[in-house]
């Protein structure tokens, strides 16, 4: 989320010129979209004007930004990427990225801090980090809510570790000693999700200190992959010592393509490389220095021969596959999904082999079907659920959805301003949970899901 709509807002002075016909003109960008498939149907305009949803669909705040919680501190503001965790039957922990920077240390949390990863020179823990929310399906009421990470900077997403832990990354490249930091930043760290507290934070340096975005692991092989949110970035991969014990330690690998041994480039910015549908054989090449003292190391892995992405940003895994989102990918610069198979001896010696194959499985060429898509998650009828983050002026975030045949329709419109983020279901499939960025609130989101499975147009699952 380097380059964000939300920044835009900050600028909102200078919108005041546009009038006229320029005025008519967004309010047609914030209102229209455009449906591959039908999906739920139109959306319907929320009277409290948060977020439009269709017809049977409704949603509650379980939780706001300023919020008293559990542990005597207040929820910090800026929801960013989610992971939600059976805690038992009926109650399910939620664990929420809070994507602050150092100078927006009065958006963080209000209260005494105990354990922070770094704090500034008065002592105070810098803003970002997690929070922790109990909620209890069959009452539709929170049972708690606690800090549970604190002293980062810009915990922006991360993943579900199927341990019962969320990983928390930090997308930025501050060193020790800029702007009155004590610590190298850029980390990922693990929380969690049935810590009643915060958590000792202790980075996992093994995986690398760069622009971390996503990041999600195969159960059958513990291999993680990971996404840099950079206009050239690398998808990564990291093969541990230890199947679930990150922090022993492991190799980071970066994908390049075999028939490309030079480094490929996916973004089709300048010339379109690759068209949907077309599929590469895959290479992982290794990375040294992953520590990144000179902010470096995915120049170092494209001179080796890794492949560029264009932001890469959220990533999934299901259905033994691997989809991420390249949200500034493509000719018309509006957005790429990815699909990677891994090989069946991923990752071992017989790899080369039978390597894992990418293929590009949408891109978007229209902004009212897809528009900067960002964090993503799989619903449990298997359609990707995307969180867009757009910069277009005056045009509202939408939450879509993408049937297995990478058709898109639109789910959800985002009113204010501000961004969809962390969607994730509960393990019934019944309850969508989703962060409004700023000024910050978590959402319960109920309707009749089903009715998309039995939308009965042949191609709606395909």
């Amino acid at each position: 989320m380097t380059i964000s709509r939300r920044q835009f807002a900050m600028g909102g002075a200078s919108l005041a010129a546009f009038a006229g016909l320029s005025r008519f003109a967004s309010v047609a960008a914030a209102t229209s979209y455009h449906n591959q498939v039908p999906g739920y149907g139109p959306l319907r305009d929320d009277p409290a004007g948060l977020i439009d949803l269709p017809h049977g669909f409704s949603y509650r705040v379980i939780s706001s930004a300023g919020d008293m919680m559990d542990d005597g501190l207040t929820v910090p503001c800026c929801h960013d990427g989610m992971g939600c965790f059976a805690l038992d039957a009926d109650r399910v922990v939620l664990v929420r990225n809070h994507e602050l920077l150092p100078d927006q240390r009065a958006r963080g949390a209000k209260g005494l801090i105990s354990l922070a990863y770094d704090r500034y020179a008065d002592g105070g823990a810098l803003p970002g980090g997690t929070s922790n929310i109990v909620y209890n399906l069959r009452s539709g009421r929170v049972e708690r809510q606690h800090l549970s990470l604190a002293g980062t900077i810009r915990n922006c997403s991360g993943g579900v570790m199927p341990w019962g832990s969320w990983l928390s990354c930090e997308e930025i490249l501050t060193r020790a000693g800029e702007d009155g930091i004590a610590r190298d930043h850029g980390l990922a760290f693990e929380v969690p999700a049935n810590a009643r507290g915060l958590v000792e934070p202790a980075p996992i340096h093994a995986l690398g200190r760069f622009n971390h975005e996503g990041a999600v692991i195969d159960p059958r092989t513990g291999i993680l992959y990971l996404t840099e949110d950079e206009k050239d970035s690398l998808f990564y991969r990291f093969l541990p010592d230890r199947p679930g014990a990150l922090h022993q330690g492991g190799r980071l690998q970066a994908l390049g393509f075999i028939e490309q041994p030079e480094g490929g480039d996916s973004r089709n910015w300048k010339r379109r490389d690759m068209a949907v549908g077309d599929m590469r054989l895959t290479r992982w090449i290794d990375l040294h220095g992953v520590d990144n003292p000179h902010n470096d190391l995915k120049n170092r892995g494209h001179a080796d021969g890794a492949a560029i992405f264009a932001r890469g940003e959220g990533i999934y895994f299901g259905d033994g596959q691997v989809h991420f989102m390249c949200t500034s990918g493509g000719a018309a610069g509006l957005g790429q999904i990815f699909r990677y198979i891994p090989s069946p001896f991923e990752g071992q010696a017989r790899e080369k082999d039978e390597p894992g194959r990418l293929s590009l499985f949408v891109e978007s060429d229209d902004r009212q079907v897809l528009n900067y898509g960002d964090n993503i998650t799989v619903a449990p009828w298997g359609h990707l659920i995307i969180c867009e983050d757009n910069k277009t002026p005056f045009a509202d975030n939408m939450l879509r959805g993408v049937t297995q045949g990478g058709r898109v329709y639109t789910l959800g419109r985002i009113r204010g301003g501000t961004e969809p983020t962390g969607a994730c279901f509960s393990p019934d499939g019944r309850v969508l949970f989703l962060n409004i960025y700023a000024p910050g609130k978590t959402l319960a989101v109920s309707g009749p899901w089903e009715r998309v499975v039995q939308a009965g147009s042949p191609d709606f699952a395909a």
